[in-house]
């Protein structure tokens, strides 16, 4: 499979798995999906989040863990693919390292 067609479908997977969350969060914290990474052969798909404030990632990773059936129908109900994904929902420390560089530049 060619790797536009990959990119394509992690754009629009993580499109919806934002608009998931945000439909179905409690508002309590800012949760966004900073990326998705596919499989090459489709089955599986890697969700990483940043939250903040901080201390509400281990609520908000248990909320998603718990809704990953939810987030799986969400997904085979609006995008038009052959092979619905397995989800997992990871923590994206690439982002935050990089939001602890920014502010160790900008104190420093």
């Amino acid at each position: 499979m060619g790797q536009d067609r990959r990119e394509k479908i992690n754009k629009e997977i993580r499109k919806h798995f934002a608009t998931f969350i945000e439909r179905e969060s409690n508002k309590t914290s800012l949760v966004t999906v900073t990326r998705c990474e596919i499989s090459t052969d489709l089955k599986n798909v890697t969700v990483y989040i940043s939250v903040l404030p901080i201390e509400m990632e281990d609520s908000v990773l248990n909320f998603l863990n718990r809704r990953k059936r939810d987030a799986r129908d969400y997904i085979k109900k609006n995008i038009r693919i052959r092979v619905i994904p397995m989800v997992e929902f990871l923590i994206d420390y690439g982002e935050k390292n990089r939001q602890n560089i920014d502010q160790l530049l900008k104190n420093g």
